[in-house]
């Protein structure tokens, strides 16, 4: 914390806006995509609603899991672009795509085969087939989807958010007319119903990666990476350097994904007005967790080019300033949800017992953040400095053990001494709060303790 001063912060805050306001826009687009689908498909009918839902989650597990393997590249390929050695961010992007075709081999095979995964939801059998189809679709976009993937990561390393931002906002224009073809059918095609949301999505999926191959093939700022100089076979060193970084992050995406459905589904043993009202709160904190995660991916590209080019000094300089500056943000924003929580709500919709059952959980809402804040910069700077595992065991105990842990004692009055207020819902919120709060202690320790180990081996010559 010895380098956070004020003159620092007006020179490190406005380079992470700079490109931190892409990312959030395009992560919004891609958020605007799964709106889409639900509102779509709930028109069409309630079997391709659940289907839909039941699939997504599937598809979603299975898909953070490989991309987070995936975005190993990008720590990778921005210290390699601090360093200027260019071309070999070319090879370590042929060594990716290899990477990408082995996880797109793994993924589509359990997406293939999740009639097993399925079974245990024991739904009809009209929804299971409606579900199923869903994700043989969409095994269909998984190399185009893995692709792209590779793509992002290196325009995260190299400083360039923007180029995929506009490409998923043309991805998200062509969403509502491809939507509409195919769930509801026209120009002779017969409607498909949910499945037809993975339709839409598989042709975007190739279009985005089109798109995004042809400016790289002939963008000049790309040419000194030669990535389409040569042909490469897989280097088994080089990919087993992602894997040995990769492996953790995706791991730990899987982590934060699962204790947020696994807590969804401890709070429908409470009814559908707790489930309702959770599901509300749960979208409004997804939404604004993308401000975060935006300017900790942001972080994360500027650290790991400080690294690249042996600033041990201002990497860790970078760290505490999106540190303080992200969390500061986050608290307003939790704040501001708090006041306009009825606001936010009327927003929804919903019914008055379910808006009643909201309102206390927005008070959570404000304390996630900032812890949300923290902990997720925190992870996105140790990432940087190539550091993963670790991170991967702290989300473990804390998200699964302390988060869902806890929140059952709590939520369910295990033991029978819990604080009414504590229970049900507000139990399982008090328990995930805590839990980030522990991941963000632990996470900034090493955080601290990386980074002066880091500067001790590669001491500044000057400051």
């Amino acid at each position: 914390m010895r380098y956070l001063t004020l003159s620092r912060l007006r020179e490190d805050i406005p380079a992470l806006l700079k490109l931190a306001m892409p990312l959030l826009v395009g992560q919004l687009a891609v958020i605007t995509f799964g709106v889409l689908d639900t509102a779509m498909t709930a028109r069409y009918s309630a079997d391709d609603l659940a289907a839909l839902a039941m699939a997504s989650a599937i598809f979603i597990s299975v898909y953070v899991g490989l991309t987070g393997v995936i975005s190993a590249l990008a720590p990778i390929a921005g210290q390699l672009f601090g360093a200027k050695r260019y071309t070999e961010i070319g090879e370590e992007v042929r060594q990716a795509v290899w990477l990408a075709a082995l996880l797109t081999v793994l993924g589509s095979l359990i997406l293939w085969n999740a009639d097993l995964i399925l079974d245990i939801s024991q739904v009809s059998s009209e929804i299971h087939a409606k579900a199923t189809l869903y994700l043989h679709i969409l095994v269909i976009g998984l190399p185009a989807s893995m692709a792209m993937r590779v793509l992002m990561a290196l325009h995260n390393a190299v400083s360039r958010p923007t180029v995929i931002t506009v490409v998923q906002l043309i991805g998200l224009a062509a969403k509502f007319p491809l939507n509409y073809l195919f769930i509801y059918g026209g120009l002779g095609i017969e409607g498909m119903g949910g499945p037809g949301c993975a339709v839409a999505t598989v042709i975007i999926n190739w279009l985005w990666l089109f798109i995004t191959l042809g400016i790289v093939m002939s963008g000049r700022f790309y040419r000194p990476f030669t990535i389409f100089a040569r042909f490469s076979w897989p280097d088994v060193h080089r990919i087993g350097v992602m894997l040995k970084l990769g492996m953790p992050i995706g791991f730990s995406y899987l982590i934060e994904v699962t204790s947020f459905t696994f807590m969804s589904l401890f709070i429908a043993r409470l009814g559908t007005t707790a489930l309702a009202g959770h599901q509300i709160v749960a979208n409004i904190g997804t939404v604004i967790y993308m401000v975060p995660l935006s300017l900790s991916i942001a972080t994360m590209t500027l650290v790991s080019q400080s690294i690249g080019a042996d600033k041990q000094y201002r990497a860790e300089q970078i760290g505490w300033s999106s540190v303080f500056f992200t969390t500061s943000l986050c608290a307003v924003i939790g704040l501001t949800a708090w006041f306009f929580r009825t606001e936010l709500l009327h927003l929804y919709d919903p019914p008055e017992e379910v808006k009643q059952f909201a309102i206390p959980l927005f008070l959570f809402i404000a304390f996630y953040q900032i812890f949300d804040a923290l902990q997720v910069s925190a992870a996105f700077i140790l990432r940087a400095y190539r550091i993963a595992f670790w991170p991967m065991l702290i989300y473990a105990i804390s998200l699964w053990g302390v988060g869902l842990g806890g929140g059952y004692l709590l939520g369910f009055n295990v033991f029978g001494n819990v604080p009414l207020a504590l229970q049900g819902a507000s139990g399982f919120w008090a328990a995930n709060s805590l839990s980030l709060g522990v991941a963000a202690a632990l996470l900034l320790y090493l955080f601290r303790r990386t980074a002066a180990r880091f500067e001790k081996m590669h001491p500044p010559v000057s400051v």
